[in-house]
């Protein structure tokens, strides 16, 4: 389930353009509703996600097993399709954003394989992941023509920017997808926070999946799917550290919100 705003100057018999925010491993946090109420005073409704919520869990940092990004993705195109019978919401003018491992879920929620096989009956207008796991290989490119744009910090070593660079040279040769790396940042990079270490975070610098065809992401070193959460965990235990890095930085910050704001008003408007 999650929670649905419609522009602070709302007309109850208006269509709006719609966004869906996805938060991360450690849930809905301060900056991510900066983002919405952004939004919301630029003409937009808003929808916050509550995948973690909705199943009784409050982060997964150090694990990421209890609510997966195939699961979110799934609650993603569930929640845009009941939306997009609201009398108040344009259902061809969705755009989904996310941050982290909700920055996953709006990369991958255009990979047509996975969307395809959830729904055939409608599509999200737009994708903006900010500081996604890029650190996956797809053996299967083919993407939405939506435009996909990837925002992340040059410093991050929890879903590091290097990968997202190669992501982006695979993909465009099929899709319609940009990456903007911020010098000096790290995850995070869009908050007011101190930067600070958390020591339960994977760091995921030595690490690249591969995505095959069926969807099945494989261990770095033995090739095997990480099906489970067991198979999952021993994947990670071949490649990620622990102890990761994260804080604003503000003139990063200040980019990205303007950023986001251009390309949802492109892309929605």
């Amino acid at each position: 389930y999650g929670i649905l705003t419609l522009p602070n100057d709302s007309v109850s018999d208006q269509k709006y353009p719609l966004i869906i925010g996805v938060a991360g491993s450690l849930a809905w946090r301060d900056h991510h509703y900066e983002y919405l109420d952004m939004y919301q005073k630029a003409g937009f409704a808003t929808f916050e996600l509550k995948s973690f919520k909705s199943r009784d869990i409050e982060s997964t940092v150090g694990s990421q097993v209890e609510v997966t990004t195939a699961m979110m993705i799934l609650d993603a195109y569930r929640a845009l399709e009941k939306l997009s019978e609201h009398p108040n919401i344009d259902k061809n003018k969705v755009s989904i954003t996310g941050w982290s491992l909700g920055g996953a879920v709006s990369l991958f929620s255009a990979w047509l394989p996975i969307k395809n096989a959830i729904t055939k009956k409608v599509s999200f207008a737009s994708h903006l992941p900010i500081y996604p796991p890029c650190f996956v290989d797809p053996e299967n490119t083919d993407f939405t023509d939506a435009p996909i744009h990837i925002l992340i910090g040059e410093n991050d070593n929890w879903t590091p920017a290097k990968p997202c660079t190669e992501f982006v040279k695979k993909i465009n040769k099929k899709g319609n997808i940009g990456l903007t790396i911020y010098p000096n940042a790290h995850h995070s990079f869009d908050s007011k926070s101190e930067l600070t270490q958390n020591e339960k975070g994977y760091s995921f610098k030595d690490c690249l999946f591969k995505l095959t065809k069926d969807g099945d992401v494989l261990m770095s070193y033995l090739s095997l799917p990480m099906s489970s959460p067991f198979m999952q965990k021993i994947g990670f235990l071949f490649c990620v550290e622990r102890g990761v890095t994260l804080g604003g930085n503000p003139q990063a910050r200040e980019m990205a919100f303007k950023f986001a704001k251009n390309f949802m008003q492109k892309t929605l408007k």
